[in-house]
């Protein structure tokens, strides 16, 4: 089991109510961050349900991913 300061993709998604895949995409833009386990899965900071309301307000008030990546 994890960490009580690590949560799973799944997990974040259910937290945060954005799908798994958007997840990922907002990795590959640099937007959050995650690290590996030994089992090559993600783990996430709790910081990153914070990171990611963030992005969803910007998202809603016209802010672009590009520009939350600067």
């Amino acid at each position: 089991m994890a960490p009580a300061t690590e949560l799973t993709v799944g997990q974040v998604a259910m937290r945060s109510g954005v799908a798994v895949s958007a997840l990922h995409f907002y990795e590959t833009r640099g937007l959050i961050r995650s690290h590996r386990t030994a089992g090559n899965q993600r783990r996430y900071g709790r910081d990153v349900l914070r990171r990611v309301a963030i992005i969803r307000v910007a998202q809603e008030v016209g802010i672009s991913l590009a520009e939350l990546a600067t």
